[in-house]
């Protein structure tokens, strides 16, 4: 177990309607200091496919992706204990603070990358934001029951009114 703190800023424009939280960086995120940075991990795949925009390649085309389609994009926990990557050991989690980011953009939906994230945030977050929250699928490797059709066809949702 390791004691870690996340060390970047969240993605957010003043047109960011929607907000997805994961729960914590990865080493991969970590060591790349961006979201989402393990190879496998098919979140930039779906937002492409959702939006039809092409498949991001670098950080400053992931940002513009993200900001184009009007998504904000952090996590729940600013710091904790974790074994490597795995949000099952996650221990003594401290929250980001959600309620200032919501203060930034005019966010009108929160979706969770993964369960994980859906629960820590109801935990942590939602008794001082009490703003709702929908859980997806986990975009993560880990989570290979869930084909990128799959997933693709869950996160449909962020897209709807």
């Amino acid at each position: 177990m390791q004691k870690v703190s996340h060390t970047f800023a969240p993605i957010v424009s003043p047109h960011s309607k929607i907000l997805i939280l994961g729960t914590f960086p990865s080493v991969a995120s970590r060591a790349e200091q961006f979201y989402y940075g393990h190879p496998q991990n098919r979140f930039y795949k779906v937002i492409a496919a959702l939006t039809c925009k092409p498949y991001p390649q670098s950080i400053d085309e992931k940002i513009t992706l993200l900001h184009e389609s009007g998504i904000a994009l952090w996590d729940v926990i600013e710091s904790c204990l974790i074994e490597n990557s795995s949000d099952a050991s996650i221990k003594e989690a401290k929250a980001n603070d959600i309620e200032m980011l919501l203060h930034q953009a005019p966010i009108e939906r929160i979706f969770a990358n993964g369960t994980k994230a859906y629960q820590l945030y109801m935990k942590l977050s939602y008794p001082l934001t009490k703003h709702p929250i929908i859980a997806l699928p986990s975009t993560s490797p880990a989570n290979a029951a869930c084909s990128l059709e799959c997933l693709i066809e869950k996160w449909r949702i962020i897209l709807s009114k």
